[in-house]
């Protein structure tokens, strides 16, 4: 195996500079999980697309859009992607689109017209790579070419599927094999068929399949295992992996001359991410935050680096350590080794909390920006809902709120019955071994053979609405669940305020020991104005095909406080009250309290433009490209402000 030094050197890329905040190009990247964002404390994964930002200096925000178990078919089709995508992709941005470990859901064939029709077996996301396939890619260039922006093309990163030491057609994305064809025969070959549209259509392509053979071939079967896919499985990256992919993708952009002068090409320290916003948190609550660091041709050759916070900030080498201000990492042969570490931050007041992460070796520094928002939820009534899933799913509702129904898609209730009779309940559950849980069975009764991660269509759904005249602020998320049957239940628990167009999970199983209840437990800063719904999901997947098994859920919860509305109008502003100027295809807001947050939905409530930092006093908005009735909202320390407003 070569060493990992050598190969980060393949493309001497730096993540070195921080994003403005009015970018002028925002390259927008859609495909499957191996590219999608994950939560850092509920997953191993690191989709490459979450690490691409990093490589691009200013003008270029990346908006990765990537969602787990999406099929070109699937992502198409289902509400909350591509067409919400389409509404964030302006004149002179880029796509780069990658599927294809999805559309192999059928084996090649198709999977039927949508979730509610399918054919050729259980799973609607195939694609036949000469037929739909082809037609899913089409549609994504063509609509993409009519917003006047510039489609990319991606081939999908290997799976680790390796006979010696090659990787496997299989692992290629060709299906020859399951149906005794030669190499020569294409038929199948999902990375050919994107080769033929992208030279049919005139639009150039990535060819990652490629570049992480060659890098996967290159560590071999044991090393690629240990360090570049998680444990769970041979398609999904870890944050080395999703790292380098996306090195890859960068140097090849520049050698087809892509956005080439916005690629960073300095070597020395890469640090990721180059800005460090931990988000929102609650007061007196703990967020921790993943960050990696390489170095190349170091001077002096053998060393070390100091890795020091400020302002309270606290930074560790591993999460179970002790935080402190500095942390030391040693390198030797003018090089470091690709490493996580961790930084935490914690507030007891309101506020938004700054500091600067800084690097040195005496001879190189760099510096990165820290920064978190502590909210403060005083007053209000407490708003506690509950459904106890131990004989039917009725809830208990506490408080001025409208609780959603639960339901299934793609699921059903089997029976209320406990896991086992010898069931494991977390310590502090106060649970018995018998004690009823929601047995829930996937539709038709047998889990299908290959699924690796969630299918959007096949979930049970809960949900809470604030009550009018009130702002529901969400400050705990938690359940227990577990499977019945079998070690190879997995599940994913998400939750989103605008129909799953973006998403935040609550937790995540990868592997779940059968008749064993684990306990989730989430602290969001959510705030749900009236006439919004917070949808809290829970994923299934199965890691073999089986029949009979049950997913398990006992005592869902949704815990907040509600807090009389605030709503703008639109007249009678004084001097010093928020302003929102929609004029000359912008929206000017002014005198927003310091740090505040705007986000724009449309009439129907799903969001068109992701929340924004509010650092000056005027800032300007790029207006929604579609005619038609938007509501925007400002957030800050102060309180939450609507207005409806008219793009003409």
């Amino acid at each position: 195996m070569k060493s990992l030094l050598s190969k980060l050197c393949i493309a001497a890329l730096l993540f070195c500079s921080i994003i403005p905040a009015k970018a002028q190009i925002t390259l927008h990247t859609i495909g499957d999980s191996t590219m999608a964002t994950y939560d850092e404390s509920t997953s191993d994964i690191r989709g490459w697309g979450m690490m691409f930002q990093q490589f691009f200096s200013a003008g270029v925000t990346v908006n990765n859009r990537a969602k787990n178990g999406a099929s070109s078919k699937s992502f198409y089709m289902e509400a909350p992607y591509w067409t919400t995508v389409k509404q964030q992709i302006k004149a002179g941005d880029y796509v780069i689109i990658q599927f294809a470990h999805n559309d192999e859901k059928n084996g090649g064939l198709d999977g039927g017209t949508d979730a509610l029709n399918p054919i050729n077996g259980t799973d609607y996301r195939g694609t036949n790579p000469q037929t739909t396939y082809k037609d899913y890619l089409r549609k994504y260039i063509d609509e993409t070419r009519a917003l006047n922006a510039t489609p990319i093309l991606a081939t999908s990163l290997c799976r680790k599927y390796f006979s010696g030491g090659a990787i496997t057609r299989k692992g290629l994305h060709d299906l020859g094999p399951d149906f005794s064809l030669p190499a020569t025969d294409h038929t199948y070959d999902y990375t050919y068929a994107m080769k033929e549209v992208a030279a049919e259509k005139g639009v150039q392509l990535i060819d990652l399949t490629t570049l992480t053979k060659t890098l996967v071939e290159s560590y071999g079967d044991a090393a690629s295992t240990a360090q570049l896919y998680v444990s769970a499985d041979s398609t999904h990256p870890t944050a080395l992996l999703g790292t380098l992919t996306a090195r890859l993708c960068a140097q090849e952009m520049v050698k087809q001359n892509i956005l080439a002068s916005y690629i960073n090409t300095s070597t020395d320290v890469l640090i990721n991410p180059t800005a460090c916003d931990f988000g929102n948190a609650y007061t007196g609550q703990t967020l921790t935050k993943e960050v990696s660091i390489t170095g190349f041709d170091l001077t002096p050759a053998a060393g070390s680096f100091t890795l020091s916070v400020d302002n309270g900030f606290l930074i560790a080498a591993n999460k179970t350590d002790a935080f402190s201000s500095s942390i030391n990492m040693n390198y030797t042969g003018g090089n470091l080794a690709f490493t996580k570490f961790y930084i935490s931050a914690t507030q007891s007041v309101g506020g938004n909390k700054t500091g600067t992460l800084t690097v040195t070796n005496g001879s190189v520094t760099k510096t990165v920006p820290l920064t978190a928002n502590f909210i403060t939820l005083t007053g209000g009534t407490e708003v506690n809902l509950i459904w106890g899933l131990t004989a039917n799913n009725s809830y208990i509702l506490q408080g001025p709120a409208t609780a959603v129904d639960q339901t299934h898609s793609g699921m059903s209730v089997q029976s209320y019955a406990a896991p086992n009779t010898t069931t494991v309940w977390p310590a502090d559950s106060n649970a018995y071994t018998t004690r009823k849980t929601q047995r829930n069975l996937i539709d038709g009764g047998a889990w299908p053979a290959g699924e690796i991660d969630e299918v959007s269509t096949r979930y049970i759904q809960f949900g809470i609405s604030a009550a009018q005249g009130t702002e529901l602020n969400i400050d705990l998320i938690s359940m227990y669940v577990g499977a019945a049957g079998g070690n190879g239940m997995r599940c994913r628990i998400s939750y989103s305020t605008d129909d799953f167009s973006t998403t935040s999970v609550a937790g995540e199983f990868t592997s779940m020991t059968s008749n064993t209840m684990y306990a989730v437990s989430k602290i969001p800063v959510l705030k749900i104005p009236y006439g919004k719904t917070l949808k809290l999901r829970v994923y299934p997947w199965y890691s073999s095909a089986s029949t009979g098994k049950t997913l398990c859920l006992a005592d869902v919860k949704i815990h907040g406080v509600a807090l009389p509305a605030t709503n703008l109008s639109t007249d009678d502003f004084s001097k010093d009250k928020l302003k929102w100027i929609v004029k000359d295809g912008f929206i000017r807001i002014e005198n927003a309290p310091s740090n505040s947050k705007f986000t724009i939905y449309d009439i129907s409530g799903k969001q068109v433009l992701k929340s924004s930092v509010i650092n000056d006093n005027s800032s300007l908005v790029e207006l929604p490209k579609t005619k038609g009735v938007y509501i925007g909202k400002v957030e800050s320390e102060s309180g939450t402000k609507t207005i409806k407003f008219l793009v003409k």
